[in-house]
């Protein structure tokens, strides 16, 4: 599968908003959470202008994507989804390692990564370590999401 990353631009906020929430849905989160959810996963022109953005297309379709976002001195993956009929076909892979290459150039020593729960094995199989936790709650439910990073 021939994969192109190209850069995003603020028009494709609608369409990555749609891969956002489809690929959080695949991990079969109860409805009421995506709904709960929707304004993370809601993607707006102004932030892909002011966020480091990029997409990756195969055979013409729009398949994933992710963002990098400077938080008070340090670079984290802020976004990488892909839509659930191309995952486990090396789209994320793809991206992740371009997020590093991009990350080095951006004279970047690690990258940081909030991650799903879901997604802690695929950033630890690409080199990431678990450093931490943020604890929060859903819906009434306690959720704790692994903070990663990888040394560039």
């Amino acid at each position: 599968m021939k994969i192109h990353i190209l850069p995003a631009n603020p028009e494709q906020a609608g369409a990555l908003t749609e891969i956002a929430v489809a690929a959080k849905r695949f991990w079969n989160y109860p409805e009421d959470w995506i709904q709960t959810w929707l304004p993370q996963l809601t993607i707006s022109a102004g932030y892909i202008s002011a966020n480091e953005t990029w997409l990756a297309q195969t055979a013409g379709t729009l398949a994933a994507w992710y963002s990098l976002q400077e938080t008070g001195g340090e670079l984290w993956l802020d976004n990488l989804w892909v839509l659930p009929g191309f995952i486990g076909k090396g789209i994320g892979r793809r991206l992740f390692l371009h997020s590093l290459e991009r990350s080095r150039v951006r004279n970047a020593s690690l990258l940081k990564i909030l991650a799903d729960p879901n997604a802690e094995s695929f950033y630890r199989h690409l080199g990431a370590k678990k450093t931490g936790e943020e604890r929060g709650e859903v819906g009434g439910v306690p959720r704790i999401l692994p903070v990663m990073e990888i040394a560039l």
